[in-house]
């Protein structure tokens, strides 16, 4: 069965890979600031953390499964769409961009733990059926390390790493050492949760093993 990544997200990608799937990458053409803003200021409230991640990656997914469906009527897969933010102290912490912004952050995070909340959206597509969804929201905590220096933080942020991801920082890469405990599905920091993608597929009676790419001959 084809897989579709609604994400040019290395993260993700790398975590599809590592768990035997080789999906196709297809980027959204979503207004991310532009959606949110439409529904908080249709409904006048503003969206909590988990209304906001779903959203989006509901948004996502529907955007690259309609434009697969046209251009690949045969298209017989799934399509998966994600977004994530952090949460620390009831603040949304997005991607820093800047170093300034970046060592803050980490100044404030340290000795502290955060939720990261992580949106789902799978869409199965068949040729010549209506397309169907499942979501979900996944979330894990994550506790940072008390004793991070300033000098450990400033050589963090050198390396570029944390400046283009939310909360500005990884568990899987150089960030990974400053991080003392993630409470809840580890994949879900990584940008998607595994398991949540796995009972999202059951609901559309999807086996997850189906979805493994095929080793290519020795």
């Amino acid at each position: 069965m084809r897989v579709c990544l609604a994400s040019t997200s290395p993260a993700r990608l790398m975590l599809l890979r590592q768990a035997g799937i080789e999906p196709l990458t297809r980027s959204p053409q979503v207004d991310e600031e532009a959606v949110i803003a439409a529904v908080e200021a249709a409904e006048e409230r503003t969206l909590a953390p988990d209304e906001h991640v779903l959203l989006l990656a509901r948004r996502k997914a529907q955007d690259v499964a309609a434009a697969l469906a046209a251009e690949s009527p045969d298209f017989d897969g799934i399509v998966i769409g994600g977004d994530s933010m952090f949460e620390l102290g009831g603040e949304i912490l997005g991607k820093p961009h800047r170093p300034d912004v970046a060592i803050a952050r980490w100044r404030e995070m340290r000795g502290r733990t955060g939720i990261l909340h992580s949106g789902h959206s799978v869409f199965r597509l068949s040729p010549g059926a209506a397309p169907r969804e499942a979501h979900a929201v996944a979330a894990a905590s994550v506790s940072f390390s008390a004793d991070v220096t300033d000098a450990e933080i400033d050589a963090y942020v050198a390396t570029g790493e944390p400046l283009q991801v939310a909360g500005a920082f990884t568990v899987d890469s150089l960030g990974g050492a400053f991080i003392e405990r993630v409470d809840g599905d580890p994949s879900t920091v990584v940008g998607m949760s595994l398991s949540t993608l796995r009972h999202l597929c059951r609901e559309l009676g999807i086996t997850w093993t189906d979805l493994w790419s095929t080793p290519a001959p020795s």
